[in-house]
């Protein structure tokens, strides 16, 4: 079997070692040939790290069979939600996975439906949780009296409201602060 190994640490003035010592002699335990280490020196806030994007590219092309890792926050602190995306996006390449430290969180095992019916439900939860803050967020600002959403769209009203303002004598852009639209919108309007 053939054995990637990701590898992560918060900045780059930590090392990986202590993870690679422990996965490698756990691989070599397993009879595992390692394929190639991807080691990222960054948070794991976000998915766009180097090695980590490597490693799902080599992953889609089936250049190793399991994914190791110390533990799944050296995988991803994303949120439980992309966490499972991503171990998700593995099993559809095919790809097994496999903490070191957390023995159920195991692609191979005999509680992987489990584990994987539980980290979907948190990540449920987290969607929701996440709705509930947006809205409580939106409804403040309302609240504040913010317009949300598109600008009001243009009319005939604002046509004529322009003509008049212009026979007075004010510039587009005394006009726009005037209306409340746009200096480009004064001159289309004007032109049309």
């Amino acid at each position: 079997m053939r054995v990637a190994i990701y590898l992560r640490v918060s900045t780059s003035k930590q090392d990986t070692e202590n993870q690679a010592v422990q996965l490698r002699d756990f691989a070599a335990r397993q009879g595992w040939k390692i394929a190639r280490e991807y080691t990222d020196y960054e948070t794991g806030s976000k998915s766009d790290r180097v090695e980590f994007q490597a490693m799902f590219t080599d992953a889609s092309r089936r250049k190793f069979d399991v994914l190791l890792f110390w533990a799944l926050d050296r995988l991803s602190r994303e949120g439980v939600l992309e966490t499972l995306q991503h171990l998700n996006r593995l099993t559809s390449y095919g790809v097994a996975w496999r903490s070191f430290t957390e023995q159920f969180f195991d692609s191979c095992g005999p509680f992987r439906d489990a584990v994987i019916a539980i980290m979907a439900t948190l990540a449920k939860q987290e969607r929701v949780k996440r709705s509930e803050r947006t809205k409580a967020g939106l409804a403040r600002v309302r609240a504040a009296g913010k317009a949300l959403g598109r600008p009001k769209t243009l009319n005939g009203q604002h046509t004529a409201e322009i003509a008049r303002l212009r026979s007075q004598g004010l510039s587009s852009r005394a006009i726009s602060r005037e209306l409340g639209i746009s200096d480009r919108s004064v001159r289309r309007l004007t032109a049309a």
